[in-house]
């Protein structure tokens, strides 16, 4: 078996996972189900993965990537867009990839509940929102380069705050489908993102001209 047919069944038993997790439940996805989902033998499972832990965060991991809005890859995408527009446009690219994927991230919020009440795979919750702060401070960060400016708050704290905004919002979300109250809610907290923000100071990385700021190192 080569690397690449090991890589492509990999692929397929990822995507078969989060299948039977939506179409199931995560308490009901079990190896066998997934690979019978996927069509491949039992022992195609034990040859990609370690373990069900393992497969639990190749599924989330799935999701967050395709959460991850596209707008902020490189410079071309938010030139000549002021601040504002720039920090407006990446969170409801962010939303619209939450409205056209909704039961991918019921799958997250059950994923994470799952984990804490199994014995012994606590840790994937730990390690699941220790993934998306990670994600969410690199996209905070890649907005802040490529738009020239700097965050006048520490980085570790704006993360953690942002993602339990948009956590809470999401779920909020998933339960009454408020399309509006959500906008309103996003909206408002992509303004207090713009308060938050300064031209950085040339040569210093990421470090914010307003008085009083911490400058990064």
């Amino acid at each position: 078996m080569t690397r690449r047919s090991a890589d492509e069944r990999r692929e397929q038993l990822v995507e078969a996972a989060l299948r039977v997790m939506i179409r199931d439940g995560v308490a009901k996805t079990t190896t066998r189900a997934v690979v019978g989902e996927a069509g491949l033998p039992l022992g195609a499972f034990h040859y990609c993965f370690r373990s069900k832990e393992e497969l639990l965060h190749s599924v989330i991991e799935r999701i967050t990537l395709r959460s991850v809005p596209p707008a902020t890859a490189t410079r071309a995408g938010v030139d000549g867009l002021s601040t504002r527009d720039i920090i407006f446009r990446t969170l409801h690219a962010y939303w619209d990839q939450v409205r056209e994927r909704p039961a991918e991230h019921m799958v997250t919020y059950e994923l994470t509940q799952y984990a804490l009440r199994q014995p012994g795979l606590a840790d994937v919750a730990r390690r699941q929102y220790q993934h998306y702060l990670k994600v969410y401070s690199d996209h905070l960060e890649t907005i802040a380069r490529l738009a020239g400016f700097g965050w006048t708050v520490p980085l570790p704290a704006l993360a953690r705050y942002g993602l339990s905004v948009m956590d809470g919002l999401t779920l909020n979300w998933l339960i009454d489908r408020d399309d509006a109250q959500a906008r309103a809610a996003l909206d408002t907290y992509a303004e207090h993102l713009t308060t938050v923000t300064a031209p950085r100071t040339p040569g210093a990385l990421g470090a914010p001209t307003r008085e009083g700021a911490a400058t990064a190192p």
